[in-house]
C-alpha cells in the first residue's frame, strides 16, 4: 500500500458473482484508512491494458461494511473497458482509491426508517445494514424494499433474508418487475415500488424517514411517490446510481 496526497493504492484480493451478471470485487483495506456505512469511494485503474472513452475512473458506493475489515465495490457487469479489465486481471493487481465521500447513513433519532432500493442502489443498504445489525439489535423499525427485474437480478437477497431471521427489527420486502423473464418461480411482491406497495408494509409504521438509492429515474419517481402521499421532503434522503 502506498500513499499519495489524498489516494490510496490497493490491491485486488477477490471477485465474487453476486447476482446476474453482477460481481463484487474487493479489496485490500489498509490498517489507517476508515469509512462508514453508506459512503463512496472514486477508483481508477493504473495502466489498464485496456481502455475506453468512459476512462479509467469510477464512483462506486462501498458495499463492504466498516466491521467487515475489507473494501468491496458491486457493481453491474456492463460491456466497458473498466468493467473488463476489473473482471480479468490477476488478483494483487493495484487500483487506486480517493475518499470516502458522502453522508447517506441512518439517522439517529426514534424514528423508524423505509430504504427504498432499485437494482444496484442496493449497495449502500447493504454496508448499512450489516455494519447496524452486526453491533446488536436495530434501535427502530427498519423495512427494505429492493426492486429488481428477476430474482436472477436481486443482489445480497439470500444475506439479507438472513439478516432479517437476525433482527425483529428488519423487515425485506423484494418486489419484481420482470417476472416473465424469470426461470425462477416467484411468490412474492410483483411491479414497482408504488404507494399500494409501501401501504401493504407500512401500514402501522408512524413518521419513518426514507432513504432512496438507484437510477435517477426510479429515485425521481419515488421522490413523487412520497411527495404525492404527504411526506415532507425533510424526511427523505436520497443517493443516485448513474451509469453503474
Amino acid at each position: 500500500m502506498s500513499k499519495t496526497d489524498s489516494s490510496l493504492k490497493i490491491a485486488l484480493v477477490g471477485r465474487e458473482m453476486v447476482a446476474d451478471r453482477t460481481m463484487s470485487f474487493r479489496f485490500e483495506r489498509p490498517a489507517a484508512w476508515f469509512h462508514r456505512a453508506g459512503q463512496s469511494l472514486d477508483m481508477t485503474l493504473i495502466d489498464p491494458p485496456e481502455t475506453d472513452a468512459e476512462g479509467n475512473l469510477r464512483a462506486f458506493t462501498i458495499s463492504s461494511a466498516p466491521r467487515e475489515y475489507v473494501i468491496q465495490i458491486t457493481t453491474r457487469l456492463r460491456d466497458t473497458a473498466f468493467k473488463r479489465v476489473l473482471q480479468q486481471v490477476p488478483l494483487g493487481t493495484q487500483v487506486k482509491i480517493e475518499g470516502p465521500f458522502g453522508d447517506f447513513r441512518l439517522h439517529n433519532a426514534a424514528r423508524p426508517a423505509v430504504l427504498l432500493a432499485g437494482g444496484i442502489g442496493i449497495t449502500p443498504f447493504r454496508s448499512i445494514l450489516v455494519e447496524a445489525i452486526g453491533g446488536g439489535p436495530l434501535p427502530y423499525r427498519v423495512t427494505l424494499f429492493h426492486a429488481n427485474r428477476r430474482p436472477e437480478d436481486a443482489a445480497f437477497a439470500d444475506e439479507f433474508r438472513a439478516l432479517e431471521l437476525r433482527d425483529s427489527n428488519l423487515a425485506y420486502v423484494p418486489t419484481m418487475t420482470a417476472m416473465a423473464d424469470s426461470a425462477e418461480p416467484w411468490d412474492g411482491e410483483r411491479g414497482h415500488i408504488d404507494a399500494a406497495m409501501l401501504g401493504r408494509h407500512l401500514g402501522d409504521v408512524v413518521a419513518p424517514i426514507y432513504y432512496i438509492a438507484g437510477p435517477p429515474g426510479m429515485v425521481e419517481a419515488m421522490r413523487g411517490t412520497l411527495a404525492a402521499s404527504g411526506v415532507d421532503e425533510d424526511d427523505i434522503r436520497t443517493e443516485e446510481f448513474s451509469g453503474y
